[in-house]
């Protein structure tokens, strides 16, 4: 393929916001030849492995543990390397060209392991993800059972194993590797917040994990990892706990969990991990000037998908849809600002996130119904609606118009299961009201 083709620079963001990052063109065979490889470099020789979601919330688990462990990385490294890609005017991270999901939306790409590209050679952290006693494995929920199984691989009999911000929707994907696990590893503890299914839950626990599951609409996985870890912790973590949380339930209460949320996306989780290792919440000046520049084009690229957003009726909700690569929680807030119930975002990779309100609570359910999952007001999902790269061309060319309309669809049968239900518990009202009467 002629690489200029999929060269941003130059080109118009009304374009090029409407295809993936370049990871997405990156042959799987070589991305995961390089993945394969980045693990077992990761994971050899490890006291603790840390599998962790690759954003804000999930890598700050990371940085916890390996701040219990006294295993977290020089930050001085890192800071040189961000001050030359921001005197560079590098436009895009190794974090963003696969054009990654978060963790609620069932990523279905890493930052770290899935992205296209090969680091400099005088790049002084191209090894850090092999340097710390505790290995970082960065993972989303589809990805678990892979990470899981990298480690049965390659880690030593009598690690401790974590698992952060991660719920899977299965057991059976993660049975094997969970089981050969629990017979090697010291320890495995499982942090996250996210709703479990009760049947996954006790199938993990009678693994011997100790699994501990945060309320969903109350705390972060970093809250749950900072009170379960036996560990004296300075205020600094608990006010980083407190800021992730702020962005990640969406309280939007304090500015710096917007940087956090941005510079997790735009990093790798190394230099995340190590960043706010070393100053928590306020990142240091060299990150917010970075993070301030990246956010000039974030914003045309917001401005760009809520343009592109049509409005549908169903049922009694109003759900916009749009497609394009954003961030999808701003673009949420703002289509929820001008009268939506219910937003869709439609990205170039052939995921969706779905994003919901006080008055729209059901977009796990929209999402489990078209392979995907979530939170009730925040959940993702991937269509299996992609043969060949004709149906890839198609979603490009029509802004996801097969991919908007099953999620439509989806959204149409849980509103009629909705209706349905309330039916029901008008016919129950109705029956108890005839009971006391008589």
């Amino acid at each position: 393929m002629d690489e200029d083709l999929i060269d941003e620079t130059g080109t118009p963001l009304s374009r090029y916001t409407k295809l993936p990052g370049t990871g997405f063109f990156y042959p799987d065979s070589l991305d995961d030849e390089r993945a394969e490889r980045r693990a077992r470099e990761t994971i050899e020789g490890s006291e603790a492995v840390v599998i962790a979601d690759g954003d804000a919330d999930g890598l700050a688990c990371a940085a916890m543990i390996r701040e219990a462990y006294d295993a977290a990385l020089d930050v001085e490294p890192f800071e040189t390397v961000i001050a030359e890609r921001a005197t560079d005017g590098a436009e895009t991270s190794e974090a963003e060209t696969a054009d990654g999901d978060d963790a609620v939306d069932g990523g279905t790409a890493d930052a770290d392991e899935d992205a296209a590209g090969v680091a400099e050679a005088d790049d002084p952290t191209e090894n850090a993800h092999a340097e710390s006693p505790v290995g970082l494995v960065s993972a989303g929920p589809y990805s678990l059972d892979t990470a899981l199984e990298r480690v049965v691989a390659y880690a030593d009999d009598g690690i401790d194993l974590y698992v952060c911000d991660l719920c899977p929707d299965e057991f059976e994907p993660i049975e094997e590797a969970l089981d050969a696990l629990s017979e090697s590893c010291e320890s495995i503890r499982w942090f996250d917040h996210h709703q479990w299914n009760d049947a996954v839950a006790a199938a993990v626990r009678e693994r011997g994990v100790d699994l501990v599951v945060g309320e969903s609409d109350e705390e972060c996985t970093a809250d749950v990892t900072l009170r379960s870890l036996d560990h004296d912790f300075d205020e600094r973590w608990t006010e980083l706990a407190a800021v992730t949380r702020d962005h990640d339930l969406w309280i939007k209460e304090d500015s710096r969990s917007d940087d956090l949320a941005d510079y997790s996306y735009w990093s790798g989780s190394e230099e995340y991990a190590a960043v706010i290792g070393a100053y928590g919440a306020d990142l240091p000046p060299v990150v917010r000037e970075y993070v301030e520049a990246r956010r000039v084009e974030k914003a045309a690229r917001i401005d760009a998908a809520v343009d592109r957003a049509a409005t549908h009726e169903v049922g009694d909700w109003r759900v916009a849809v749009t497609y394009g690569r954003c961030s999808q929680n701003e673009v949420a807030e703002r289509l929820r600002e001008k009268g939506a119930d219910a937003v869709v975002i439609v990205k170039p990779a052939g995921s969706a996130s779905i994003r919901g309100s006080e008055d729209f609570q059901h977009a796990h359910e929209v999402a489990g119904k078209v392979n995907g999952g979530g939170h009730p007001q925040a959940a993702g999902c991937k269509p299996d609606i992609y043969d060949d790269m004709l149906d890839y061309a198609h979603h490009w060319s029509t802004e996801g118009q097969a991919c908007k309309r099953v999620i439509l669809a989806a959204f149409e049968a849980v509103a009629e299961e909705v209706e349905a239900g309330n039916a029901v518990d008008d016919d129950d009202a109705d029956e108890a009201v005839a009971d006391d009467d008589q």
